[in-house]
């Protein structure tokens, strides 16, 4: 019987991963594909890789996607990181309610309404669109994440070490600079990941918020494919992924050899 249910186990994650990574793995092989048709084998080449860099919309598109994710990753964790403190450490304060509720009303809010009542606040503001409104559009969608990341590391958080701390003498701004922060670090550098791969990611709000000069990579990927799917389609899309799990590594990599033998020094009075 224990058996049976270890090739069931088996074959289940293997399914899964098949489900999940499989259709990756054929987006990356046919990138390399010589052929023009994505559909037929042409043979290994890596001229769709060449020709993204005569491709200009492709690579203002890219890039303008990386620094609306860098500038809202950035703008989302200190907010959700101050949004996470508030609601940990200030208690039953009046308003917390409302404030928790547009804190996370993004988490279960779907994007079209997001962003269609963004996009009428813009107009009605007289904002005209473009970088701006898609960068702050993205705050408000990934500040949630941020604050429930750094919210589950401060509840946890053992508070003795900061009162050690300000036992010593150190004012409770250095305390949380040079205490509370380092140790909660990894939540708000996750936070940070998050935030930026949402922002990466996101199609329809982007949509509704963008303007000349803004159109972002998953906006340019989607009009071009509704007009069939391009070879330098996927050479862009085996780019991120190896982009992606390259970070994944690093990152790995950096937490485990940083991860042992650290010890807090307080500081001295």
């Amino acid at each position: 019987m224990r058996r049976v249910l270890s090739a069931i186990n088996l074959t289940s994650l293997a399914l899964g991963l098949a489900f999940l990574y499989l259709p990756i793995a054929i987006l990356v092989i046919f990138s390399f594909n010589a052929s023009r048709l994505v559909t037929v084998w042409g043979g290994w080449s890596i001229r769709w890789y060449l020709a993204l860099l005569d491709d200009t919309a492709i690579r203002q598109a890219a890039a303008a996607s990386f620094a609306i994710a860098a500038a809202s990753a950035a703008a989302a964790t200190v907010l959700g990181t101050l949004a996470a403190i508030a609601l940990t450490r200030l208690g039953r304060f009046r308003g917390r309610l409302a404030f928790s509720a547009m804190v996370y009303a993004p988490l279960v809010m779907p994007e079209v309404i997001t962003g269609l009542s963004l996009l009428l606040m813009f107009v009605a503001a007289g904002i005209d669109r473009g970088f701006l409104t898609v960068t702050a559009a993205h705050t408000t969608l990934t500040m949630c994440f941020v604050t429930v990341v750094v919210q589950s590391r401060l509840a946890t958080f053992d508070r003795s070490l900061e009162e050690a701390a300000m036992d010593l003498g150190c004012p409770p701004a250095r305390t949380f600079l040079t205490v509370t922060l380092p140790l909660i670090a990894p939540a708000v550098v996750a936070g940070f990941l998050l935030a930026f791969s949402l922002s990466l990611d996101d199609l329809v709000i982007a949509s509704f918020t963008t303007g000349p000069g803004a159109t972002t990579l998953p906006m340019r990927i989607y009009s071009e494919v509704r007009l069939g799917v391009k070879p330098e389609i996927n050479a862009i899309c085996t780019i991120l992924v190896g982009v992606v799990a390259i970070a994944i590594f690093v990152a790995a990599w950096v937490s485990r050899r940083t991860g042992h033998g650290e010890v807090l020094e307080l500081p001295a009075k």
